[in-house]
């Protein structure tokens, strides 16, 4: 598959505290999605990545941390945010990763994969639509939902079970990504993108 077919995705894991089970759903996620072939996956951990949490203002320089991240994410054509319910919402430092960005969300598609009790992150997942949309990116319908991860667990500590409703789901979502993946890269090259 040529380099100008392949999708570039990034993978970000939303939530920092201690004891997430985030890495473990985005780990198999990207393995799900490396499935394809046709994706370069960008796996981008906020709790290594350590953004500040006061954002500067405009006409100040950009954190170093900023300053890596922004080429990791402006090279992005799509993007994968993974994110916990935390009192029917997402974390703070998903949002303050979300502020310290403009241009590297614009005209490109964003999905999510959340986890929760019985409400599976959806109510995180509705918030996350308005933010992304208010900085023109566009999140698309379908999501992975995780309603009561824990019982997912398989006999031998794996997870999630062969059956679990995951396993179907992020066949969809991924083929939504990448056909707006392609289709909004597609347009920002024939056109650039000005908001």
């Amino acid at each position: 598959m040529s380099e100008s077919t392949r999708l570039r995705v990034a993978v970000i894991i939303g939530s920092t505290r201690v004891g997430r089970f985030g890495p473990t759903v985005a780990d198999w996620f990207v393995a799900r999605a490396r499935r394809r072939g046709d994706l370069d996956l960008d796996l981008v951990d906020l709790a290594d990545i350590r953004l500040p949490d006061i954002l500067t203002d405009q006409d100040e320089p950009a954190p170093p941390q900023v300053r890596a991240l922004a080429p990791r994410l402006a090279g992005a054509d799509a993007f994968v945010v993974v994110t916990p319910e935390y009192n029917r919402s997402f974390p703070a430092p998903l949002k303050t990763a979300i502020d310290w960005f403009y241009e590297e969300w614009q005209a490109k598609p964003v999905t999510f994969v959340s986890y929760g009790r019985e409400s599976g992150g959806l109510h995180a997942t509705d918030q996350l639509r308005q933010v992304f949309t208010e900085l023109h990116a566009v999140p698309i319908r379908d999501t992975v939902s995780l309603p009561c991860y824990w019982e997912h667990f398989a006999a031998d500590g794996g997870w999630p079970k062969t059956n679990a409703p995951c396993n179907t789901a992020v066949k969809t979502v991924l083929d939504q990504l990448c056909w707006w993946g392609h289709a909004l890269r597609d347009a920002r090259t024939k056109t650039p993108y000005t908001a």
